[in-house]
């Protein structure tokens, strides 16, 4: 059964995407920690981000800096955190999150409960600048 994010590269379920290529997929978190939190995916499923190809791996991390540095853009934030988690779904990822303090990247708080269009018009802003 596919992922909900094979769900989302397919478009059978949408996304506020923030930037795309041919292997990977950046879109914002639903749930965010702080406002601007993005997850960045490989286009092709796989479990646990270290099963990954090396050069895969490679290339997703540079996708996911040229996208850190289009969110630092447009969030105030002393820096974009980088969490690789991979537990809450089967498929490879990377949390990006604007903080200012360590406590910004606490994935066991409370998450934000944005809007839609809270949400699309930032991913609109990312993506105007990331692209």
């Amino acid at each position: 059964m596919a992922t909900i994010f094979s769900r989302i590269i397919s478009g059978e379920l949408p996304c506020h995407k923030v930037a795309e290529n041919d292997q990977f997929l950046a879109f914002l978190d639903i749930q965010p920690l702080r406002m601007g939190h993005v997850l960045v995916i490989p286009k092709v499923e796989t479990d646990y981000i270290f099963d990954m190809a090396d050069q895969d791996l490679a290339d997703m991390m540079v996708f996911a800096k040229k996208v850190a540095i289009g969110i630092k853009q447009v969030i105030p934030c002393r820096k974009i955190g980088v969490s690789v988690i991979g537990l809450e779904v089967p498929h490879a990822h990377i949390h990006l999150v604007p903080m200012d303090a360590m406590n910004d990247m606490n994935f066991s708080g409370t998450k934000m409960q944005p809007e839609h269009e809270a949400l699309a018009a930032l991913a609109s802003q990312l993506f105007a600048v990331i692209q």
